[in-house]
């Protein structure tokens, strides 16, 4: 009997999360333009790499996209951005196609798997991105990034303990830290105080759900003799 060939499933209208993810989050046209850019190449490669959970590919502007560029608000004079574990690009690809329009704004995605970063070199080309992809591991790059970097993000990547170790560098300079979190936010706050203190300010995401920011100016060890927990490898995306 013939094989029959199956075709690949068609994909979703976005048309309607696209409309409520810019309401939350209003951008100018030369940005929706870069973003829809974006979507589309995001779409294509999904198709054939798992970048995110595919359940959550019809609400790709808000869930993702809008969860992103909310970031921009709470540190609105920050230019140089640093992303760790990239991924699909959330949020360091969209900040860069925010950032394009900013003199001097820049965001250097870190992203250890070779796939995922060939796919971001590609996303910051097709939308003109101000972006630079890093392939390395989160861990390794942190001292490698001229002096400058005004913001750390990072999204569905490690436990925020580990986060900060990564980021212990660069924020000893002054550096701001915003991180993405889940509904287990408390829990690892909890798990950083253990190492760190910290006076974080917890920022409810604009986008629902269960969905944190957690906003860190300066760090300090709580206890200056012993070293950082050690770093383990990037967990899952949502």
């Amino acid at each position: 009997m013939a094989q029959r060939s199956q075709k690949p499933a068609p994909a979703p209208s976005l048309d309607g999360d696209k409309a409520a993810a810019l309401k939350l989050t209003p951008v100018s046209r030369e940005t929706e333009a870069r973003l829809d850019r974006y979507v589309e190449l995001f779409v294509q490669w999904q198709a054939k790499t798992n970048l995110i959970s595919p359940s959550t590919l019809p609400n790709l502007w808000t869930r993702h996209i809008s969860d992103s560029l909310q970031l921009m608000s709470l540190a609105p004079s920050a230019k140089v951005w640093l992303d760790f574990g990239s991924g699909g690009g959330f949020p360091g690809v969209v900040l860069a196609c925010a950032l394009a329009e900013i003199d001097g704004g820049h965001v250097h995605l870190v992203e250890r798997n070779a796939k995922k970063a060939a796919f971001l070199r590609e996303a910051v080309r097709v939308t003109q991105a101000a972006g630079t992809v890093h392939l390395a591991d989160i861990g390794d790059s942190v001292e490698r990034y001229p002096a400058g970097i005004d913001c750390i993000t990072a999204r569905a990547v490690a436990p925020l303990h580990q986060l900060i170790g990564f980021a212990e560098p660069l924020m000893k300079t002054g550096t701001k830290a915003l991180f993405l979190k889940g509904q287990d936010v408390d829990a690892e706050l909890t798990e950083a105080t253990r190492y760190w203190k910290l006076k974080p300010r917890l920022h409810a995401s604009l986008t629902g759900g269960q969905g944190w920011i957690v906003e860190l100016d300066t760090i300090e060890r709580q206890d200056q003799s012993a070293p950082a927990p050690a770093p383990s490898t990037h967990g899952p995306r949502a």
